[in-house]
């Protein structure tokens, strides 16, 4: 019995108001069949109430969907009309601006080809100021161009007299300050980025120094030491320049400065005479180590072969043979034997006459050879340095020919190291090898005649 009570039973829906209708089928134990058929009865009767409650709701639901699929239909009704009114007054917004368009240009006339020219001559004119080394002394003038080129470039807007005479004005104050030099107080970065205040000197729109004579670069409306400045008596001038009051002075002038500074440039670039004689390399350094040493050996030389004659001199004039000279020593040999026959005093003479040859021609064979080595050695250092800029064409090719020309000028260094050490040391070896020969002319001319008044006096006893 209890298992039909079970099946009778309906339970309610969560949130639905408890129907006051007495217990459940559920809570009623059924004694016989009659009480089970009415407990089922009552069941049936809750359900189809339920159902009904149920129904009332969906019925409530589907009217408020409809109502708010009503609104919507409206809603897009009205913004679809809305956006037709707008789209209407689109196009008639856009007729207006083109006939407004027209009648402006109508108006404008020839004036609108001269603010082209004006807006073109505002555009070059920034440019030109954006890099021009008078901005360093008067900032922020290219900002007002730029604003009337972007006014310009508007066709609602149109520039005013003041603004046209101020673009006049910086024209001319730019073509004026181009030939003036201005000293004036600045702030200048040095290279390691370190600022300072300094008094700098613009040179026209050319080149900006300080007052120690440097050098300045002007970028990005900042005044910057170079790193490396022109070597030469580009520092001196420049310095001068700067520290003058009045007169005309001599300086090295850059025409390309506004757009770069590129034979400056160049002028720093160059590399100075110690960094030539180092760009030759162990070779070269082996030519000026050898040019050096027949320097000092052709000095040496010199003072002494100068020396010896003097003595040589002093010995002319001498009546008796003094051992401290050549002459003096060859004289010797006559006064010793002053009895000997010709024919073995002349032997005697010619003896001491090439003894004391080698004393007086020493080292001039080594200042020959070291002038024939000195240009062979530069050729080596040529023909090596050629090699290794060969090498580095093969390996990373000849796209910049600035480097394969900075390889080939530094090959060439030790060709001009060894002409330097060759051409003096061939003058030199001449000056002493004619000092030395005059001293063995001397010894020649007294030993044949010694010999000859020997021979002399032996015919005539």
């Amino acid at each position: 019995m209890g298992a039909f009570a079970s099946a009778g039973a309906f339970a309610q829906e969560e949130g639905q108001p408890e129907v006051p209708a007495g217990p459940t089928p559920q809570e009623v134990a059924a004694e016989n069949m009659d009480q089970l058929l009415d407990l089922v009865k009552q069941g049936r009767a809750r359900a189809a109430q339920d159902n009904s409650a149920r129904e009332q709701r969906f019925a409530q639901d589907k009217a408020n969907q409809a109502a708010e699929l009503r609104r919507a239909e409206k809603e897009r009704a009205d913004e679809e009309a809305r956006s037709a009114r707008l789209e209407k007054q689109f196009e008639e917004n856009e007729l207006l601006i083109a006939r407004k368009q027209e009648q402006l240009k109508e108006r404008l006339g020839t004036l609108s080809e001269l603010f082209g020219h004006l807006t073109a001559a505002s555009g070059d004119l920034a440019s030109n100021i954006d890099v021009s080394l008078v901005s360093a002394q008067y900032p922020g003038r290219q900002q007002f161009l730029k604003d009337l080129i972007a006014k310009m470039s508007g066709t609602d807007q149109l520039p005013s007299v003041q603004e046209l005479e101020k673009v006049w004005y910086e024209m001319l104050r730019e073509i004026s300050e181009s030939g003036n030099i201005a000293k004036f107080t600045a702030e200048v970065a040095t290279p390691a980025g370190e600022l300072s205040n300094r008094e700098v000197v613009r040179v026209g729109a050319f080149n900006v120094i300080d007052t120690d004579g440097n050098y300045l670069a002007y970028e990005n409306e900042k005044l910057s030491e170079l790193p490396r400045q022109p070597g030469g008596a580009f520092t001196a001038q420049a310095a001068e320049l700067a520290n003058a009051t009045s007169g005309l002075h001599q300086f090295g002038v850059d025409p390309t400065g506004p757009t770069g500074g590129s034979f400056l440039a160049a002028i720093i670039d160059s590399p100075t005479l110690e960094e030539r004689w180092h760009q030759g390399g162990y070779v070269g350094y082996a030519i000026t180590a050898v040019g050096a040493f027949a320097f000092l050996l052709a000095i040496y030389r010199l003072i002494v072969l100068t020396v010896v004659g003097g003595k040589v001199s002093a010995q002319l004039k001498a009546d008796k043979a003094n051992e401290n000279n050549p002459l003096g020593r060859v004289l010797k040999l006559h006064e010793d034997n002053p009895s000997m026959d010709p024919e073995t005093l002349e032997l005697k003479m010619a003896e001491g006459v090439l003894k004391e040859t080698p004393k007086l021609e020493s080292g001039l064979t080594l200042l020959k050879i070291i002038a024939a080595v000195a240009p062979l050695m530069g050729l080596l250092g040529t023909v090596t340095g050629m090699i290794i800029t060969f090498q580095a064409i093969t390996i990373f090719g000849a796209g910049d020919p600035k480097a394969m020309a900075g390889g080939i000028s530094g090959a060439l260094v030790t060709t001009v190291l060894g002409l330097l050490v060759a051409i003096p040391t061939v003058l030199l070896h001449t000056v002493v090898n004619g000092r030395a020969q005059r001293v063995i002319h001397v010894l020649n001319e007294q030993a044949t005649g010694i010999v000859a008044e020997h021979a002399e006096a032996e015919h005539s006893k």
